[in-house]
Parts: C-alpha cells; sequence; structure tokens
C-alpha cells in the first residue's frame, strides 16, 4: 500500500511538475521541488529528502530551493532540537496567484463588456444581420461566477480557515 501511494505521489510530482514549468516559467528541477512540497503539505520536506527523491545533487536542489525562496515561492521552518529546515508553500504566493487571476478575469470581462456594447450598437443600425450577443453575455456571467468563488477561496486562505 505504501508503494502505491510513493508512485501516485511521484507521477503526481512529474505532472505537476510541468504544468508549474509553463505556468511559473520554473527550471525542472524547481518545479519538481515545488511539486514535491505541494504535495508533502504542512509538515515539509527536508533538503535531505529532496536530494533522495528527486534523485538530484546537493548542490542543483541548494540552487533552485535558493532561486525558489528568492521567488518567495517556498519558505522554510525549523524544530525546537532540530537542526534541519523543512520546506514549506509560502501561502502569500498562493493568495498573489489569485489577486493575478482576479485581475485577469476583472480585464477580460471589461473586454467582453466593450465588445457586446460595440455589437449591440451596430445591431440597433443594422437590419439585416445582426451580431448574437449570448456568448458575451454567457462568458461575463462565468467570469463573475469564477471571480466569486475565487475571492471566497482567497478570504478563507488569508484568515486561516484552511492550511495548503
Amino acid at each position: 500500500m505504501k508503494e502505491d501511494i510513493c508512485k501516485e505521489k511521484m507521477r503526481l510530482v512529474e505532472k505537476l511538475g510541468v504544468h508549474l514549468e509553463n505556468r511559473e516559467q520554473l527550471a525542472p528541477v524547481a518545479a519538481r521541488i515545488m511539486s514535491y512540497i505541494i504535495l508533502t503539505g504542512k509538515k515539509g520536506t527536508t533538503f535531505d529528502e529532496l536530494v533522495t527523491i528527486l534523485c538530484a545533487s546537493k548542490s542543483t536542489i541548494s540552487t533552485h530551493l535558493s532561486h525558489l525562496q528568492n521567488l518567495n515561492k517556498v519558505e522554510y521552518y525549523t524544530k525546537t532540537g532540530d537542526r534541519k529546515k523543512y520546506f514549506v508553500i509560502n501561502k502569500d504566493s498562493v493568495v498573489k496567484h489569485i489577486d493575478e487571476l482576479i485581475n485577469e478575469w476583472e480585464i477580460v470581462r471589461e473586454l467582453h463588456l466593450e465588445i457586446k456594447a460595440y455589437k449591440h450598437s451596430i445591431n440597433t443600425n443594422k437590419t439585416d444581420e445582426k451580431f448574437d450577443l449570448n456568448f458575451h453575455n454567457d462568458y461575463i456571467k462565468f467570469l463573475d461566477g469564477a471571480t466569486t468563488s475565487i475571492k471566497e477561496l482567497r478570504v478563507k486562505l488569508t484568515s486561516n480557515k484552511f492550511e495548503i
């Protein structure tokens, strides 16, 4: 059973790593480090674990871990009597990502409102073929719902209603 869980975790580390490489513009090893930390959760992971699990050299892990810390993507905590650093995802970077999504969706929403208004004005002056505005109405409705949902998630995250 434990071996199956490890295999599944490593499969997800790879899949999430590819996603993070593209979304965050990270180097492959940095993306795998971040993926492993995400999938390890709030207990965190140590430098030595990362070296062993990701089969990379100490210098490679150190370089990418430092880079992720400089980007404020990961942070660490220590335990009393234990000299090891336990790396976890920086919650502020998740909040920042949510804020970027909200901003992007608001810009797209405004653009669709302008396009819809333009097409509506054309429709009022045209008697033959008219623009169908349903797509814009539905897309704006989708963006409003998505924005409301992610704002609720942000509030829960910033008010510590759950851990990442």
